[in-house]
């Protein structure tokens, strides 16, 4: 048996689960087994855990659904345990080290104790100073194991499920488990704390918890905060079937209605119901008050007394006099210009237009991306909707026909913004957008991440000086109500980019489903338009941009690099979108794509693909083409830039590193040999989970339309799906 069972409930970080996992499995401390538990066998999680699982036999896997919540998946881990003692320790939290060895320590000096409390540390996400807020606790206690009644203060309340270490058999044989749906750890606390019979403190930090940037799922508004009352009841219920001494009672009742006062004066919390909680909470205040109890001082005493004597208006008027004017000064609009201001804040007082899609993609360069796959296929499916496209002037004559625009910075754009009910973008809206109650924003993305994206580029340097404010950018992702992922890895690294509330929807890019819909004929029509000879293979040349270069560089010469290939084929070449000039910088057998609307069209043009870190090679993936790395500065790239994993050891195909390298592999065929198939396919499986066709129409139905989740269509297995054919395999 164990010395520790450690359970890892893991629903909603899975982008920084691994930090948790490796936090335990570095423990020089090693009797112990990790049971982490995820949604289900596909959930994003479940991925993560089982190259853990396939590594380390002490990680051993259960599944809790999403619907059970953290006091379903606490059980259930609870319940797989053979440990001596148990730890929570949830999926964002990790261990400091030496913990175990610590906590192995404590436990050989004090003796059999039904529970360890110990020290956490709460770390700031992003900046300030890290807080202990056990330790006042802590250090009232005696020295070795005592009896709860030593210690009062010590509810259990206060702290969270993951600030203890229990012993098992006092779990099990006094049959208790998390209850409820929500502030399960203040029920669980207290209920710990009156079965309990001798406890002991370590006062050492043993958890690190990294504050979640949107702050916990509990502070959201909803219905679920009346289930504090429910946790509160059942606590209090219990301490008078237990007759508990006054002298514990008052810290228990003290710590549980500093928590439901907390929640009370929350303007934002309960978005109905505030009088019908307000008064359930009076009730059982006067109930379980007490006897003797006198409330603390100050403005908290206050609310205390206007509590027990029910009286609501009060504690409403004293609760609108405190936010008055912060909520004055958030709801102000801030686009440029008085007039403009005042027009946009008119238009915000109108009611949403339901009906209303506003669209833009990379800050209006034009109809393009995710945002103009998605525009499409609502114009089929739901062709009751009005739908915008927000542009820059230079973009407006290049729309296709019928699409109605607003040009960025007029008039009509402020006015759609203020009213539209969806709102979708592949960048992100101006600062001065305001989220309105009601609207939907679509994030769609626009690639796959190999380099550092959001909050993760701040410690890269060079980076960090271009893209500026990071508080700006994380409150323009505060906007999203959605997500949207081509493949696992996205969802992951999304997730720790761009720490939100938001929803993820794992249904694939819907400008990637022209790779499964495209004909042969679409693939000549293209052709024909870039002006690629017949019979010319074409060679799609899509370098990145490099943060710590000026201007476009491409890398390559590629004159000298056609030269040396020979005459087979034709260079398209793509340079960053940043880099879009409108000039032409090819020739003879390079032809300049630049410019062209469409990189999906180009795609599909092209027989195989050489870039060097451009996320287009998760794209053209889904070809099944063949795909080259022109990898001549990786290092630098990798050390500047940051990524997320090694394409040296992932790569979609051949790596070439010089540009020797590179037109060998083209002279010898080795670009489409069976190595490089072997390495596509393999790559494939891990970035092109979600593309297959059907993405554009998945994104309409639920965000659009509102279909439940449970009606969208499924992804279409990778085996079964069958790529647009290139050019050269339809000849053959």
């Amino acid at each position: 048996m164990p010395r520790f069972s450690i359970v890892v409930p893991s629903h909603g970080v899975a982008g920084r689960l691994s930090l948790a996992l490796d936090s335990v499995l570095a423990q020089s401390f090693g009797d112990f087994e990790l049971i982490p538990v995820c949604d289900a066998p596909d959930a994003p999680a479940a991925d993560v855990v089982a190259g853990y699982a396939e590594r380390d036999s002490r990680v051993t896997p259960v599944h809790s659904p999403p619907s059970a919540g953290l006091a379903g998946a606490r059980n259930t881990g609870l319940k797989a345990a053979v440990g001596g003692h148990v730890l929570f320790l949830d999926g964002d939290d990790v261990l400091v080290p030496g913990a175990l060895a610590a906590l192995d320590a404590r436990m050989s000096a004090v003796g059999d104790v039904d529970v360890l409390y110990f020290g956490h540390e709460r770390t700031p996400w992003w900046e300030g100073e890290p807080t202990n807020p056990a330790a006042p606790l802590l250090a009232r206690t005696p020295e070795g194991a005592f009896s709860p009644g030593r210690a009062p203060q010590l509810t259990g309340v206060a702290l969270p499920a993951w600030s203890a270490v229990y012993r098992r058999a006092f779990l099990t044989e006094r049959g208790l488990a998390f209850p409820g749906d929500h502030f399960t750890d203040v029920g669980f606390g207290g209920l710990v704390t009156l079965r309990a019979e001798r406890v002991a403190a370590l006062r050492a930090v043993v958890v690190r918890h990294l504050l979640r940037r949107q702050g916990n799922r509990l502070g959201l508004p909803g219905e679920h905060h009346a289930e504090l009352l429910d946790q509160t009841e059942l606590v209090l219920t219990r301490a008078a079937e237990q007759d508990l001494p006054a002298d514990r009672l008052k810290p228990l009742f003290e710590q549980l209605f500093a928590a439901v006062l907390k929640t009370a004066a929350h303007p934002r919390r309960l978005t109905s119901g505030r009088r019908a909680f307000f008064r359930r909470a009076s009730a059982l205040y006067r109930r379980h008050r007490p006897a003797g109890y006198r409330a603390p001082g100050g403005s908290v005493g206050v609310q205390h007394r206007l509590l027990a004597s029910g009286a609501y208006a009060a504690f409403r008027a004293l609760r609108a006099a405190n936010r008055t004017a912060s909520r004055a000064a958030a709801l102000l609009p801030r686009p440029r210009g008085l007039r403009t201001r005042l027009r946009y804040a008119a238009a915000l007082r109108l009611p949403l237009d339901r009906n209303l899609v506003v669209y833009c993609a990379y800050w209006g360069r034009g109809y393009a991306c995710n945002p103009a796959a998605i525009h499409a296929k609502a114009r089929l499916l739901a062709p009751q909707l009005r739908s915008v496209f927000l542009v820059e002037p230079e973009a407006v004559g290049s729309l296709p026909r019928g699409v109605e625009h607003a040009v960025i910075g007029s008039r009509k754009y402020w006015q759609v913004l203020a009213r539209a009910k969806y709102l979708v973008n592949n960048a992100n809206f101006a600062d001065a957008v305001v989220k309105r109650p009601g609207s939907v924003h679509l994030q769609t993305q626009h690639g796959t991440p190999l380099k550092t994206m959001g909050a993760d580029q701040a410690t890269y340097p060079v980076v960090a000086a271009a893209t500026g404010s990071f508080a700006k950018l994380l409150a323009r992702v505060d906007r999203w109500d959605y997500n949207l992922t081509s493949n696992r890895h996205s969802t992951e690294m999304w997730e720790r980019a761009f720490p939100s509330a938001h929803e993820t929807l794992e249904y694939g890019y819907p400008r990637n489903d022209v790779y499964c819909t495209a004909s042969a004929d679409d693939v000549a029509r293209v052709r024909k338009e870039l002006g690629i000879p017949d019979g010319k293979k074409a060679l799609l040349y899509a370098p990145t941009h490099r943060d710590y270069a000026t201007g476009f560089e491409t890398g390559l010469d590629l004159a000298e690099f056609c030269e040396a290939i020979g005459d087979d084929y034709v260079v398209l070449l793509r340079a960053h979108y940043f880099y879009d000039q409108g000039a032409s910088r090819g020739g003879g057998r390079i032809i300049d794509v630049t410019g062209h609307r469409s990189s999906e069209d180009v795609c599909l043009a092209a027989d195989a693909l050489i870039t060097d870190y451009s996320s287009i090679m998760f794209d053209y993936a889904n070809l099944d083409r063949p795909i080259v790395a022109y990898a001549d500065d990786w290092d630098v790239y990798r050390e500047t830039r940051g990524v997320y994993f090694d394409l040296m050891e992932l790569p979609p195909g051949r790596i070439a590193r010089t540009p020797e390298e590179l037109a060998a592999v083209f002279r010898d065929g080795s670009y489409a040999d069976e190595t490089a198939t072997s390495l596509r396919a393999a790559f494939r499986e891990r970035f092109c989970q979600f593309d297959d066709g059907r993405a554009a129409e998945r994104v309409v139905r639920r965000v659009l339309l509102g279909e439940p989740p449970e009606s969208i269509p499924p992804v279409i297995p990778l085996a079964e799906r069958v790529p647009a054919p290139a050019a050269t395999l339809v000849r053959s």
